[in-house]
């Protein structure tokens, strides 16, 4: 051999390749790996690779638990959710009449949603309808501001107009602004006002699939309060 040649060192990234690249190694020198020793995570003593492994395993097991625990969580929520929206579906079918609807909707919702506060405001109504106390009250700015919503607005109270429909707009301190329509892509013609004490209750960041199916129910049963050539 030439006695000019460098010898390069072996490096890490030399070994982890011989290793990954030779799969048999360990089987063929399997007491090497009793004989691996690694630093604990939980204080400065060496542990063995087993050990290591079973730490690593038990690690994995505890966040697959955790895991799984907020899944059945989520489950018993969804469940309860679920019921309380048959119930107040269920409610509103069972309305005497349709002058009923809006003070029944109101009610049904604060009692099964434990709402603080529910306002709501209906316009185009039919003639028959137009003495109700929700027919009352919408600016048009109000009502523009309505048909502008594409999905439920959540957040804080941010002066919006309708939060003054209602009883104690000073203790709203996150509300929910439902646009109401007889059908998808149909007029808006009512808003219904979701309102809490609690700041966390409607956040932007919440998602607004079970806010926009409650729209589309309410919605769907107060059009029967609208003219005839208005219904779905």
């Amino acid at each position: 051999m030439d006695s000019g040649t460098q010898f390069q060192p072996i490096t890490e990234d030399d070994i982890a390749y011989f290793l990954v690249n030779t799969p048999g190694f360990f089987e063929r020198h399997a007491e090497l790996l009793a004989s691996v020793q690694l630093g604990s995570p939980h204080g400065g003593r060496a542990i063995s690779l087993q050990e290591r492994q079973v730490e690593l395993l038990r690690r994995k097991i505890h966040d697959l638990e955790f895991k799984m625990a907020d899944m059945l969580r989520l489950g018993r929520d969804n469940v309860v959710i679920a019921d309380r929206l048959l119930g107040w579906t269920q409610a509103l079918l069972h309305a005497h009449s349709d002058r009923d609807l809006p003070d029944l909707l109101q009610a049904e919702l604060k009692t099964r949603f434990q709402l603080t506060q529910v306002a709501l405001r209906l316009w185009g109504l039919a003639p028959e309808f137009a003495s109700l106390d929700q027919a009352h009250g919408a600016s048009e700015s109000e009502r523009a501001s309505a048909a502008a919503l594409q999905q439920p607005y959540c957040g804080a109270h941010l002066g919006q107009e309708p939060v003054a429909w209602l009883d104690q707009p000073e203790a709203a301190a996150s509300i929910a602004l439902l646009p109401l329509r007889a059908e998808a892509g149909a007029p808006v013609f009512g808003l219904l006002v979701l309102a809490s004490s609690d700041p966390q209750r409607f956040q932007p960041s919440m998602e607004t699939d079970f806010l926009r199916h409650l729209g589309e129910l309410a919605g769907a049963a107060l059009s029967r309060l609208l003219p005839d050539n208005s219904s779905p």
